[in-house]
């Protein structure tokens, strides 16, 4: 059986750049059970489509599970019971066209005094890697060399120490898909949406689209902020480990 047929089949029509990133054989990988149902990991999120399949839900190996349809989302809560919390996550429109360049350039360079912005370069990496609240800046991939060599971000710095960041949290044919994440104690300062405008513009300069999936509405509304326009809301699953759980 050829896994990779097998999945774009099962996936066809599905617009997510984390799975144009797998089924493009750049990052994660491709389970597939039989012909019909398929699994598609990239990051922290696993897709799910075909017909539901208990083994699949069962050894999905990352913590944010993703169904194609209801069938897989009654499979995940009839397997993983109260370990599995169903949540909201917001697509939005893929249109290069919704962007105001204007708009960006304004809010790229709105930092607070003494903050500076500096492309993410392979010595920094380690840095972010570091901090829980910055992995996911550049967790996905090998090592600052690879990020370099396929990723793409910025991160401002305060006295020194990352404050926040955006980058490619994943690389497909033509795109990325967008992670910002800032430092708790710096929230709330307009560090994200600086940093997301100069990001999307640095897509934008190289000819590639800056994908944004969003994981909740304060995230969305950030995404409305720089020009993204919602395409649908779509339910997915948060997994948490047997160990962390109580009783």
């Amino acid at each position: 059986m050829d896994v990779n047929h097998t999945a774009a089949r099962l996936f066809s029509g599905w617009e997510d750049g984390l799975l144009f990133s797998c089924l493009q054989g750049h990052m994660g990988q491709i389970i597939a059970h039989g012909a019909d149902s398929a699994l598609a990991r990239a990051g922290d999120f696993c897709f799910l489509a075909g017909a539901p399949c208990r083994e699949l839900v069962e050894q999905a190996p990352a913590p944010l599970l993703v169904p194609r349809d209801e069938g897989w989302a009654e499979m995940i809560e009839a397997v993983l019971g109260d370990r599995a919390r169903r949540f909201t996550r917001y697509a939005t429109q893929k249109n290069p066209g919704n962007f105001d360049r204007a708009r960006l350039e304004r809010l790229a360079p709105s930092l607070p005094q003494g903050d500076i912005m500096v492309p993410i370069g392979a010595e920094l990496v380690p840095a972010l890697m570091a901090e829980v609240w910055s992995r996911d800046l550049c967790g996905n991939f090998q090592d600052g060399a690879d990020f370099v060599r396929r990723g793409l971000g910025v991160a401002v710095l305060r006295e020194g120490r990352p404050a926040a960041g955006a980058a490619s949290y994943c690389v497909y044919d033509g795109g990325i898909e967008i992670e910002i994440d800032t430092r708790p104690d710096c929230r709330r300062q307009g560090l994200a949406a600086a940093c997301g405008a100069r990001l999307i513009l640095d897509c934008l300069d190289r000819g590639l689209y800056p994908g944004w999936d969003a994981h909740t509405e304060i995230s969305l509304h950030l995404a409305q902020r720089l020009g993204y326009t919602l395409d649908r809301p779509y339910p997915a699953y948060w997994v948490e480990e047997k160990e962390n759980r109580g009783g």
